[in-house]
């Protein structure tokens, strides 16, 4: 009996020992190792840039260089990971919602509703304050968002692939309409400076509105399980004793929030709220509460990752965040719809 059981005795304790690198590199381990490489990326985007900006100026107290990184750099890290979080999460939640994993702000007309209520209050109320046009653009994008879901409840969806069709055409016709008006009252301009993401103009005290999005992401963390009920439908939901439309005007207001002050702050970042969720469910699975975190880790790095390269791609010159981030997000979307011939079945 001994001789049978000895050469088991090293598979154990190589059993042992992988469970014991399972247990160390647990959830929490790995979303702390996620985060330490935000802060890498996040490092590494404070000292990138035109300006002399470099660790050595720092500590030798250069003035000019302490005024650049905290005017300047400080702020644009912060609103990209702010906006970066915030989007994510606004995609995962917005997906909820349209029960539909091809759909996010950018791609619903949320994002081209919150322009046409920027561009209607600056046709009416050229001076408007900040607060005021981020309330319109609010106001605007809840409207086109709800549009966007009552338009949904009164087609057949045979086919997944329809919502983000309907979705796409019905921000091409709101967006149509803004430029249209645009062109009459000629601000093109302007608008093309909305609907690019960009935050080479992000300084102190230009940026502080991106903290209402943080505390929305933070929001739709702890509300994770009602918008993973109310994903099931409005008869289960209502089974389980939630209240639907509540749960659903939530997940709206956020959504509409989140989309209406990064376009105010700094532009469109488009796809970001698309594949970001998508990728982390490729790899997590779809528990939503557990998704979050890591959407939210994945949108700040991903944005990050993708205005240093628009920033040293071209050196001195910079493309705006957006123009990268729309050509990578493009084919991932193409990736994710090639990938899964189910769904469209």
């Amino acid at each position: 009996m001994t001789t049978a059981l000895t050469p088991t005795a090293p598979a154990a304790a190589g059993a042992t020992a992988v469970s014991g690198r399972r247990r160390f590199l647990g959830p929490g381990t790995k979303l702390l190792l996620g985060g330490t490489a935000v802060l890498v990326l996040a490092v590494v985007s404070m000292f990138v840039g035109v300006s002399d900006v470099s660790l050595p100026g720092l500590l030798s107290g250069d003035e000019h260089a302490w005024d650049i990184f905290w005017i300047s750099r400080v702020p644009r890290t912060l609103s990209i990971i702010l906006a970066g979080m915030a989007l994510s999460v606004a995609g995962l939640i917005m997906q909820l919602m349209a029960r539909n994993k091809f759909v996010e702000p950018s791609t619903v007309g949320t994002v081209e509703s919150a322009s046409l209520g920027i561009l209607v209050v600056t046709v009416f109320l050229p001076g408007a304050s900040l607060f005021l046009k981020m309330s319109t653009a609010t106001v605007f994008a809840v409207a086109g968002t709800a549009l966007f879901l009552l338009v949904l409840r009164r087609i057949p969806l045979r086919n997944t692939l329809i919502v983000p069709l309907v979705g796409i055409m019905l921000g091409g016709v709101i967006a149509a309409v803004t430029t249209f008006f645009a062109y009459r009252f000629d601000l093109l301009q302007t608008l093309n400076s909305w609907m690019v993401g960009d935050f080479s103009g992000v300084l102190r005290g230009r940026y502080e509105l991106l903290w209402i999005v943080g505390a929305l992401t933070l929001i739709g963390y702890l509300a994770a399980d009602r918008f993973t009920v109310a994903g099931m439908g409005q008869e289960f939901t209502t089974n389980l004793g939630l209240n639907y439309n509540r749960v659903m005007t939530l997940g709206l207001i956020i959504v509409s929030l989140i989309s209406a002050v990064v376009v105010v702050s700094v532009g469109s970042v488009p796809f970001l709220g698309l594949i970001v969720p998508n990728l982390v469910s490729l790899m997590i699975g779809d528990n939503v509460r557990r998704a979050i975190p890591w959407v939210a880790i994945f949108g700040a790095g991903f944005v990050l990752a993708c205005d240093i390269i628009g920033r040293t791609i071209r050196y001195p010159y910079e493309i705006p965040v957006g123009v990268i981030v729309s050509a990578i997000g493009s084919a991932l979307f193409l990736y994710l719809l090639l990938r899964k011939p189910s769904a469209r079945a």
